[in-house]
């Protein structure tokens, strides 16, 4: 999942970013409106987390401009204002959640993989091909009944290769989708990850390859 995390306050968007790469999301942040926006306006985002008192562009114009401009990126608001009224206000720019700060990041990261799976098309969250099950909500992956252990980058691809459901997913893609924006494109780190999280499936092959243009689930 790539997620956008978009706050002035520092320590709290870098905090939120590193635990949700724990859990397997590439995460991009940014620290006020002007850069959320330039960054939503080139990368397709699963969930934006914006805060809605930033410098520059609001949440609240973010929000709007996401759900005019940019409808299949879930939006969920952070403030720190929890009224009742003020809840309502934000739902009523569109958002498809709304937190208030203080809060607990285990509640953020449930509200924010619900809204992952809430994208077009729909995603279950317990993903099954071949033996092989990912629960994203507890962050495992059994095959046969077997727990595998993965480090994040190796469920992240898994997770992207589930969800095509059997589609072909390029390498271009599979950068998108699974690495931030800090990555580089011209490296070769989908072919090392592919590699270790091929040995770790084991037999029978999960994962095909299509020379020059990518990756599917094995039928």
């Amino acid at each position: 999942m790539r997620v956008l995390v978009a706050d002035d306050e520092r320590l709290l968007a870098d905090t939120v970013a590193e635990g949700l790469r724990r859990l397997s999301m590439a995460v991009d942040v940014c620290y006020d409106g002007d850069a959320a926006h330039e960054r939503m306006s080139v990368v397709r985002y699963d969930v934006a987390v914006l805060d809605r008192d930033m410098p520059g562009r609001t949440g609240d114009e973010l929000c709007r401009w996401t759900v005019t401009e940019n409808g299949a990126t879930r939006v969920l608001l952070l403030t720190a204002a929890a009224g009742l009224r003020d809840r309502v206000e934000g739902l009523g720019l569109g958002a498809d959640d709304y937190l208030a700060k203080p809060f607990a990041f285990a509640e953020l990261a449930a509200r924010i993989q619900a809204l992952g799976r809430r994208a077009a098309p729909a995603v279950p969250p317990v993903l099954e091909h071949r033996g092989v099950v990912l629960d994203e909500a507890r962050h495992v992956v059994t095959r046969d009944g077997s727990v595998v252990a993965l480090t994040p980058k190796e469920f992240a691809v898994l997770h992207v290769l589930l969800r095509a459901r059997g589609q072909v997913v390029s390498a271009e893609e599979l950068l998108e989708r699974a690495w931030d924006e800090h990555v580089d494109p011209f490296t070769n780190v989908v072919r090392v990850v592919m590699m270790t999280l091929r040995r770790k499936l084991g037999d029978p092959p999960l994962i095909e390859t299509l020379p020059r243009v990518g990756y599917r689930l094995a039928p």
